[in-house]
């Protein structure tokens, strides 16, 4: 335990510079566990813009340097995927807390070093920027399964295309949009959120079988059209779809039980549907001349299902605010993570064997190979030719 959290920022960019605003912002309402303590960026541009932002706050232009300089005790990590777990072992070997961004890592490989270096490092907390758990929507969705409130899981389906990215938002960076520099497309930027939350509602999966484009209407490598079917055992499934090239877009989570149905529609109103019995359980009690009744509108379906809608609004930023707060009340109180670091590899997992599925063409174990996994990245790292193969 520590008397306040002293953060440090490893990246100054959109998202580094979000969370450096909250504290400089009255209305943020981060708790006094936490002060933002320096900011380190390797781009010379960004000492000016922080000095500008921040006169007087400590500026690094090499995280290593940051680690051992004794200012902060626990950092956040906005830089490029694959650094996350790079500069994540490096903190949690030095006694650094960790607050790591999404994904955990782009390769479950790698996770599993960050998590050992977690794991050998206990007295050091490592969580993860998942600030959809905080999201009250959700928060109530996850409550509504794990109470069986529509029974058993039968199937769920997610479709989220609201990630358009038009071509200019690809080439900004050299890195971006490709297997070296980023370690894939939608699923390793865009979808992580959604990847975690399935899992964290519904369980995690046996099997995939996905089947993914690469740069449809883009010139990038990476995919940016996924549709994925999920195994989840005992007969239940899942599907997910997602994708950059849908303009219109779509944001709908349905959740098919045993006794009801829970919706969730643009991430902001939740209908849940319940059945006054299992659905098997109707069936057995009627005949054909009750299902003619049905058919003809001339039953009460209050009788059978009852149905409730409530709408959410969120703040901007105030789930990043909460999970700023909640990482530091368990460095500082040891209050519960929502997000526990090590949970991070399930969506990693979740998308790796999405790309295995597609790039083998066949149903894969969600627990994937990692070794094999790594070996067909490295083929495509090595296609390309501009970055380092990876271990």
């Amino acid at each position: 335990m520590v008397e306040k959290v002293k953060l440090g920022i490893i990246g100054y960019g959109a998202e580094g510079g979000m969370y450096a605003g909250f504290f400089r912002s009255k209305d943020a309402r981060l708790n006094e566990n936490i002060e933002l303590v320096a900011i380190c960026d390797n781009d010379p541009a960004k000492k000016e813009k922080v000095a500008a932002d921040f006169p007087g706050l400590p500026f690094f232009d090499n995280y290593m340097e940051m680690l051992e300089s004794g200012v902060v005790n626990a950092i956040v990590t906005t830089v490029p995927h694959y650094d996350h777990c790079v500069i994540g072992i490096d903190a949690l070997k030095r006694g650094i807390h960790l607050l790591g961004e999404k994904p955990a890592g782009v390769y479950t490989k790698d996770v599993e070093r960050l998590i050992a270096a977690a794991d050998e490092n206990p007295e050091t907390t490592f969580a993860i920027f998942f600030n959809q758990r905080t999201n009250p929507l959700y928060q109530k969705v996850k409550q509504l399964m794990d109470d069986k409130a529509i029974g058993d899981l039968q199937r769920v389906t997610w479709i989220i295309t609201t990630w358009w990215r038009p071509q200019g938002y690809y080439n900004q960076s050299a890195w971006r949009a490709t297997w070296g520099g980023e370690g894939g497309g939608v699923l390793v930027n865009q979808a992580p959120h959604q990847l975690d939350l399935l899992q964290w509602i519904c369980g995690k999966p046996e099997k995939v079988f996905a089947k993914l484009q690469y740069g449809v209407g883009r010139e990038i490598v990476v995919e940016n059209e996924v549709n994925a079917l999920l195994d989840f055992g005992n007969g239940a499934t899942g599907s997910f779809i997602t994708c950059t090239n849908d303009l219109v877009g779509t944001d709908r989570f349905e959740i098919f039980g045993t006794k009801g149905k829970i919706i969730v529609e643009d991430s902001k109103k939740l209908i849940v549907k319940q059945l006054t019995a299992p659905e098997a359980t109707l069936s057995e009690k009627m005949d054909m001349s009750d299902v003619m009744k049905i058919f003809m509108g001339q039953v009460d379906m209050a009788q059978f299902v009852t149905e409730t809608e409530e709408e959410f609004t969120t703040v901007f930023g105030q789930q990043h605010i909460d999970v700023l707060n909640n990482f530091a009340d368990h460095v500082v109180n040891g209050a519960p993570l929502l997000a526990n670091g090590r949970d991070g590899i399930n969506g990693v997992t979740l998308a790796n064997a999405m790309h295995l599925s597609s790039w083998l063409d066949k149903e894969v174990d969600y627990n994937v190979d990692g070794d094999q996994y790594l070996a067909e990245l490295n083929k495509r790292i090595a296609a390309e030719g501009k970055f380092e193969i990876r271990k």
